[in-house]
């Protein structure tokens, strides 16, 4: 593994075996990730995207191959992960929500209480840190997860399609968030989106993975100068056309799939 890398994958398939079938969700995986980078994964559905994030959270082993996470602080949890939604725990305040991995870890009370302030006020939810989360919209509930993950500290933060389920301005506003607090903890990120705009808008670099079994095929650096607006992302003309070479690289691996 190189000095400045945090994550590093090699040769790494999974297959799922169900009665006398098999099906290979990823195959020969091979990536390296730099500490404090944000990477994108964009490919089409099915493609084992969420598969491969799976198995970085250690909630899926994988069939061959090797991953490695650089542990850099012992103290700190190896990883936290945001869903796309069901994030938050429905018994809990958004306050105690947001505390959770921290209690976990039997970390002194002052500091919980401090760590979990200063989350709640970097996503805008100090005023409803004692509701509970049949009270808050489906953005709210988002800004409680995703303060929750970079309030656990780990040493990478796995995002699986976090805003897709969010109308246009909370997706807007969710991400300009996630990009100030990223700015602060330049945590290494690793970001599951079918969005071409919101992977511009947000990474370092653009992986593109084929159809199943999926494989890591392209990969696009975003050299655009932070901080970033998607109107900046919209009107930079290399971006224009790296847009255009992403949306047909889906288009082609869709078809693909479908006529394989």
């Amino acid at each position: 593994m190189s000095e400045d890398s945090k994550v590093t994958i090699q040769d790494l398939t999974k297959v799922f075996y169900k009665k006398n079938e098999s099906v290979t969700a990823i195959k020969d995986v091979n990536l390296h990730i730099k500490e404090g980078e944000f990477v994108c994964i964009i490919g089409p559905s099915g493609c084992g995207k969420t598969t491969l994030l799976r198995i970085l959270a250690g909630l899926e082993k994988p069939s061959t191959g090797e991953m490695d996470i650089h542990h850099s602080d012992g103290s700190k949890p190896l990883q936290s992960m945001v869903f796309q939604e069901r994030g938050v725990i429905p018994w809990m305040t958004v306050e105690e929500n947001v505390a959770f991995g921290l209690k976990m870890r039997h970390l002194p009370r002052k500091e919980i209480k401090e760590q979990t302030d200063y989350f709640l006020r970097k996503v805008g939810l100090e005023k409803f840190a004692k509701l509970y989360p049949k009270e808050l919209s489906g953005g709210m509930k988002q800004r409680v997860s995703i303060a929750r993950a970079f309030a656990n500290d780990p040493e990478i933060l796995l995002m699986d399609e976090p805003f897709a389920a969010l109308d246009e301005q909370n997706k807007f506003i969710l991400q300009e968030e996630l990009l100030n607090i990223w700015q602060e903890t330049k945590k290494t990120v690793l970001f599951i989106t079918h969005s071409i705009d919101e992977a511009m808008l947000l990474s370092d670099r653009i992986l593109l993975m084929s159809s199943q079994p999926g494989q890591i095929v392209k990969e696009k650096n975003i050299d655009l100068p932070r901080p970033r607006k998607i109107e900046d992302i919209r009107a930079n003309p290399e971006l224009a056309d790296s847009f255009v070479e992403i949306w047909q690289h889906l288009q082609t691996e869709v078809q693909g799939s479908r006529s394989s």
